[in-house]
C-alpha cells in the first residue's frame, strides 16, 4: 500500500495524469478501433500531437469544411486557410423544442438528420465549392449530446472517405474559443488574441474559467458546481413566460425596462463572501439562484392577484416579470463578474505575460455581461475581446475555423477507409477541455 501511495504521488505519475486529462483519454491504451478501421477519436494534444506529413498548398488556397451538431442546431460553414469565411449555414431548431422548454434529445436527432445533407451541400454550394476540393473537414466530437454528435461526425466521415480527405476532430468548447482568433473579415488582419489568454466560456450547458497557453493546451481555473450561466437564463425566461429558446436574449430586453433593485433581498449573489471556499476558487453556481428565482415568481403572482383586481392582473404581473428580469440578470451578472476578477488576479500572479480576455459562448451576447467585463479588463490594461454576435452561438464557422488551425500544426486523422463502417462513431458527449486547476472545486464531467 505505501508502494502505490509513493507511485501515485510521483512527478512522473502527475505528468501522466495531466497528459490523460488534457487528451481526455489515456494516450498509451490501444484505439478503440484498429487504426485501419478508426472512423473519429479527440483531438490530440500535448503528447500526443502528431506528427503527419505537412498539407500542401499555401492556407489562402486551402477549403476547409466544418460541420457542427452538438446539441440543436445544425450548422456547416466553409472557410479559406487563411480566415476567410466562405459560406456559413445553420438550420435552427427553436421551434421544435419551445413547445418542450429546452432541448429534446429524440428530436434534436430527428431534425439533425432531416437537415444535415441539405445544409452541408448549401454550405459548400454558398461557396463554390465542390466536396473533392476540400483540403479537410472538421467536426465536432464533443462535448454535446451523443445522438446529436454522431449525426455531424458520420456525414463529415462519410465525406472524408469518399474523397480521401483528413478529418479533424473539435472540442466544442475549444471552437467557441478559437473563433476570436478568426481575421478580420473586413481587412484580413490577424486577430489581436495571442496565447497566453485567459477565456471564460459561457453558454447553455457550460459555464468556466481555463487559461490557454495554446491550441489544445488548456488549464480548467473554475467549473460550475450545478448548472450554467445560460441554463439558468433559459430557465428563469421560461419561468417569466418566455417560450424562445434560448430565452436570453428575450429576458435581457425585459430586463432592460425593469428594477434591479426591486428584489435585492430576494436574489442574492452565489457563493457570497461568507462561503468557506468563495474567497479563492473560481467556481460557479447558479442552481440555488434559478429556485430562488421560482420561488420569488410564485409568491409575487400569487401577491398581484390578491392586491389588485383581476383587470390589471396582466399589466402588473408583466411589470413584476421585468423587475425580476432585471434582478436576475443583475445577480447572474454580479456573479460571474465577481469569479472573472479573482480569476484575473490569479492569473496575473501566475501567468503575466496574459494580455487577454476572451469571453466566447453564447452568453458573450448579453451587453451587460459585456459592459462589465469591459470594466474589469481596462482596470489590468487587458483587452476584452469577443465573437460578433452572430458568431456567439453555435455555428459551423467556429468548427471550421479550429479545424484550420489544428490543420495547419499537422493534427488531424488521415482518412478513413473508403469502405469504413460507420455504424460506429467515437464521439465525445463529455469531454474534458484540459487539466482542473488544484483550487477548482467544481466536479468536471467526464465520459
Amino acid at each position: 500500500r505505501r508502494a502505490r501511495l509513493r507511485a501515485t504521488a510521483s512527478k512522473r505519475w502527475s505528468t501522466a495524469v495531466r497528459v490523460w486529462l488534457a487528451a481526455g483519454r489515456m494516450p498509451d491504451l490501444p484505439p478503440l478501433l484498429p487504426s485501419s478501421a478508426r472512423t473519429m477519436g479527440p483531438p490530440r494534444t500535448g503528447a500526443e500531437q502528431a506528427s503527419w506529413p505537412p498539407l500542401h498548398g499555401i492556407p489562402a488556397d486551402w477549403r476547409v469544411l466544418g460541420i457542427e451538431t452538438s446539441c440543436d442546431d445544425t450548422a456547416a460553414a466553409v472557410l479559406t486557410g487563411d480566415g476567410r469565411v466562405l459560406s456559413n449555414v445553420l438550420a435552427s431548431q427553436a421551434e421544435i423544442h419551445g413547445e418542450w422548454g429546452g432541448v429534446k434529445p429524440d428530436a434534436a436527432q430527428a431534425a439533425h438528420q432531416e437537415n444535415i445533407d441539405h445544409v452541408v451541400d448549401a454550405a459548400l454550394r454558398h461557396a463554390g465549392v465542390n466536396a473533392e476540393d476540400l483540403m479537410g473537414i472538421a467536426a465536432t466530437v464533443g462535448p454535446g449530446l451523443s445522438l446529436c454528435l454522431q449525426v455531424g461526425c458520420r456525414k463529415a466521415l462519410s465525406i472524408a472517405a469518399k474523397y480521401q480527405l483528413p478529418v479533424v476532430a473539435v472540442h466544442h468548447m475549444e471552437a467557441h474559443a478559437m473563433v476570436t482568433r478568426l481575421p478580420d473579415p473586413a481587412t484580413g488582419a490577424p486577430s489581436a488574441v495571442q496565447f497566453p489568454a485567459l477565456i471564460l466560456l459561457v453558454s447553455g450547458g457550460h459555464n468556466m474559467l481555463v487559461l490557454t497557453r495554446a491550441l489544445g493546451d488548456h488549464t480548467i481555473l473554475g467549473n460550475t458546481f450545478d448548472d450554467s450561466v445560460g441554463e439558468a437564463f433559459d430557465k428563469t425566461a421560461r419561468l417569466l413566460g418566455i417560450d424562445a429558446i434560448p430565452g436570453g436574449p428575450q429576458l435581457e430586453r425585459m430586463a432592460a425596462v425593469g428594477d434591479p433593485t426591486m428584489y435585492a433581498n430576494d436574489l442574492t449573489v452565489p457563493l457570497s463572501k461568507k462561503h468557506k471556499e468563495a474567497s479563492y476558487t473560481c467556481d460557479f453556481s447558479y442552481a440555488g439562484l434559478k429556485t430562488n428565482v421560482r420561488l420569488l415568481v410564485e409568491a409575487e403572482e400569487q401577491r398581484v392577484r390578491a392586491q389588485y383586481p383581476e383587470e390589471e392582473w396582466e399589466v402588473q404581473l408583466q411589470k413584476m416579470r421585468c423587475n425580476v428580469a432585471a434582478c436576475f440578470q443583475h445577480v447572474a451578472v454580479e456573479h460571474l463578474v465577481n469569479v472573472v476578477t479573482r480569476a484575473v488576479k490569479q492569473v496575473k500572479a501566475s501567468d503575466p505575460e496574459v494580455q487577454h480576455l476572451v469571453v466566447a459562448g453564447g452568453v458573450a451576447a448579453n451587453r451587460t455581461l459585456h459592459a462589465r467585463l469591459q470594466a474589469v479588463a481596462d482596470a489590468v490594461g487587458w483587452e476584452l475581446v469577443c465573437p460578433p454576435l452572430h458568431l456567439c452561438t453555435d455555428n459551423g464557422v467556429m468548427v471550421a475555423w479550429t479545424g484550420v488551425e489544428r490543420l495547419k500544426l499537422g493534427l488531424y486523422d488521415p482518412p478513413p477507409p473508403q469502405a469504413a463502417d460507420l455504424t460506429y462513431v467515437d464521439v465525445r458527449p463529455r469531454w474534458p477541455m484540459g487539466q482542473q486547476d488544484y483550487r477548482s472545486k467544481a466536479r468536471i464531467k467526464r465520459r
